[in-house]
């Protein structure tokens, strides 16, 4: 075999190897570890102590519940990263109690659809799940505590330098600096352009320029360097890390995706390929996440409905005697993937027909709306039987309001990224209600600054999220803007 055939060999050989390593790596923190460890533990030794303590004894259908709760427990915690992130107590304390909540909510939707529920004694179950909230929140601050103690007092610090000066290597030093899971401690920042005159980034010095990195490396002794450059500069950035192949330091690129228009943006692999998806459904993104909310929805949805039934029925009562015509009025929005669904209201106008199919959003002293009309409006009790839409599926308890086809059509091209709001379900109320952006619409600066808490809450979102708008929603319904 000639030595060309040999290299030709060897270089085929190097991007297998290549191909076949995993790119995004799970790094695991051993403390995270430990505690999910623990809170398994805890949750089936006080479920095995209560029912004992109960039943004198410990009976198949609790010993299947444990094996769920284990499982599910598991894959809650680490699919959401409950431990792995860092944050402060008050943070970490309420998304530990998210997640189980999620548990709960999915343990009760199984035992709902297996008709097991009744099997089980509600006081052991009750006692049990407070206790392991309280248990594991007072856990997590206690090893929180001690870890950060342990960092203080033994843990090394690893010396690590930022090649960049702009905000993504802002971040970086506020982060790595705050993040209480890694030793690594910023000593200062590289300048990637001679023209660059900053001096400082957030608490740390810029120590020079990339032409003298080497140096830099040897004097602070340099063990990681994070690459904090836009994407544009992806050719220095391969320049740097070939530089740096024989300084021994670890290279990481952190690069600065965050100037684009993201909508509930993550990273993933396939075959080891990373994958960066910058406009992502969260309905698809995680489907644990969205069938707790769906449970959540579809299950205060049919409470409401029964609680609220004898008003329901009074306003519908009122509209039939208001003005001729149904009680109900159902409108085609797009939903879901811009989907047309027929969202139910009260009817709160006379029937009348639109100009050349234009829908005209209701104004101040409209002609058109009825006397009950004007107050289940101004109450957003016109919006109540959209319950029923949130038990068919079409919609949800909160997310982005639907809009008429008409006006989704008007918008589309006069407010940026206006339907990516379509790529979560809509809801009865959002974030750009309990905001103040209720009701009529009638400069396109409103609706950009609907559309802008729409993309914010898809970005954002999560259970916590949505329990805090259904709270805050009372509060916005007599908004005096609303007619």
């Amino acid at each position: 075999m000639d030595s060309s055939t040999s290299s030709v060999n060897s270089a085929n050989f190097a991007v297998s190897v290549r191909r076949n390593r995993r790119l995004l790596k799970n790094h695991e923190s051993l403390v995270a570890l430990f505690q999910v460890a623990t809170d398994l533990f805890v949750a089936a030794s006080l479920l095995f102590i209560f029912t004992w303590s109960k039943l004198e004894a410990f009976p198949p259908a609790y010993r299947v519940l444990t094996v769920i709760t284990i499982c599910s427990l598991w894959f809650i915690y680490s699919s959401r990263g409950v431990y792995r992130q860092s944050s402060g107590y008050f943070r970490g304390c309420l998304r530990l109690s998210s997640a189980w909540l999620m548990l709960i909510l999915l343990l009760t939707f199984i035992g709902f659809i297996t008709k097991t529920s009744e099997i089980f004694s509600r006081e052991i179950l009750l006692t049990w799940a407070a206790s392991i909230l309280v248990v594991q929140n007072l856990s997590f601050c206690l090893v929180s505590y001690l870890s950060k103690k342990y960092k203080e007092s033994f843990g090394h610090h690893l010396p690590v330098m930022i090649i960049g000066t702009g905000s993504v290597a802002q971040h970086l030093v506020e982060s790595l600096n705050k993040n209480r899971w890694l030793p690594d401690k910023v000593i200062g920042c590289v300048k990637s352009l001679d023209k660059d005159q900053t001096t400082t980034v957030g608490n740390v010095n810029v120590l020079g320029g990339l032409e003298n990195i080497r140096d830099l490396i040897k004097e602070h002794d340099i063990r990681r360097i994070y690459i904090a450059l836009p994407m544009e500069a992806s050719k220095q950035i391969e320049g740097v890390n070939i530089d740096l192949l024989d300084e021994n330091v670890d290279v990481i690129w952190a690069p600065d995706i965050f100037a684009l228009n993201l909508l509930n943006h993550s990273v993933r692999e396939v075959a080891g390929v990373p994958l960066i998806s910058l406009n992502e459904s969260p309905l698809t993104s995680s489907k644990v996440s969205m069938i707790m909310k769906d449970v959540m929805d579809r299950t205060i949805a049919a409470i409401a409905l029964l609680m609220l039934s004898p008003l329901m029925l009074w306003v519908a009562y009122k509209v039939k005697r208001s003005s001729p015509g149904p009680v109900f009025f159902k409108q085609d929005r797009h939903g879901w993937d811009g989907k047309v669904i027929k969202v139910w209201k009260f009817r709160s106008m006379k029937l009348h027909e639109e100009t050349n199919g234009e829908v005209k959003q209701a104004t101040k002293e409209d002609p058109r709306i009825t006397d009950i009309g004007r107050l289940i409006r101004r109450t957003s009790i016109d919006e109540l039987p959209q319950l029923i839409n949130v038990l068919q599926g079409t919609m949800s308890l909160v997310g982005p309001r639907p809009h008429a086809v008409a006006h989704n059509n008007y918008y589309s091209d006069k407010i940026n990224a206006y339907l990516a709001r379509h790529r979560i379900k809509p809801g009865i109320t959002g974030l750009a209600q309990i905001n103040g952006y209720r009701g009529e619409t009638e400069t396109i600066d409103k609706m950009e600054k609907r559309v802008e808490y729409d993309l914010n809450y898809i970005n954002n979102w999560s259970l916590g999220l949505d329990v805090k708008i259904l709270i805050k929603t009372p509060l916005s319904l007599l908004a005096k803007d609303i007619y």
